[in-house]
């Protein structure tokens, strides 16, 4: 078909592809629900412009949910939740 590429889906792209600018955010600060302290995390943005997982706290070890947002220059919105 004139115009389309089986690639142009933005799921199957590439970091590369996905972040033009080549510069991705790969850390973030965070403070914890439920001790209040405040930690950095990694980022992978290869897990995709829009994640959700759990990871635990570095200090306390409560589960939070973490959600991240890429947006198309590489940067990265993260909010920490207690789980549940």
């Amino acid at each position: 078909m004139y115009g389309s590429r089986e690639d142009d889906d933005p799921k199957e792209r590439d970091e590369d592809e996905a972040f033009p600018d080549g510069e991705v955010q790969t850390e973030a600060e965070v403070t914890c629900p439920y001790c209040g302290e405040t930690v950095t995390i990694e980022l992978d943005a290869a897990g995709g412009a829009t994640q959700e997982y759990i990871e635990d706290c570095q200090v306390c070890c409560q589960p939070w949910q973490v959600r991240v947002q890429y947006d198309d220059s590489g940067t990265a919105e993260v909010t920490v939740e207690e789980e549940g």
